[in-house]
């Protein structure tokens, strides 16, 4: 819930977040920092009380921090456990490199760095076994510039 309030003094906003707010933006506010908080606020999942997350013959239990496709057990390093789980709770949304930098590495800016990619990498190997269908997809585009000229 983003709550938009006159009452602008710190207090009020840290009451307001023990309520029922998720995010509190004091007025006035920037459209620009409206927009902002609304998109991520679009970006977290539902809440869901579930323990077990399931995407077609891939099981994550996040009580017991397992995870295993069919009958194959998938020993995964924590960070790759946190990257699996991001995503299969986004399942149906395309995610970006800069998203996951910033929820599953806690980063506030994107860096030039392949971390993601090599993640990625490691963790295709282990949810992909031979001869299985590939279940982590990359998605490509290139950036359409417009030409002007003479």
């Amino acid at each position: 819930m983003l709550v938009l309030s006159a009452l602008g003094a710190v207090d009020d906003r840290v009451r307001g977040l023990g309520w029922v707010a998720t995010t509190i933006s004091p007025k006035p506010f920037a459209l620009v920092e409206l927009v902002a908080r609304l998109e991520a606020l679009l970006r977290r999942p539902a809440e869901s009380r579930e323990t077990t997350l399931r995407a077609g013959p891939l099981e994550l239990d996040l009580i017991g921090r397992t995870a295993k496709r069919g009958d194959r057990a998938i020993d995964l390093l924590p960070r790759e456990f946190r990257l699996l789980e991001y995503m299969m709770q986004r399942c149906d949304q395309l995610l970006t490199r800069a998203m996951l930098l910033e929820e599953v590495w806690n980063y506030k800016f994107v860096p030039a760095t392949n971390l993601v990619d090599v993640h990625m990498g490691r963790l295709r190997h282990k949810v992909d076994g031979p001869g299985e269908t590939p279940m982590i997809h990359n998605v490509r585009w290139r950036r359409l510039h417009s030409r002007t000229g003479p």
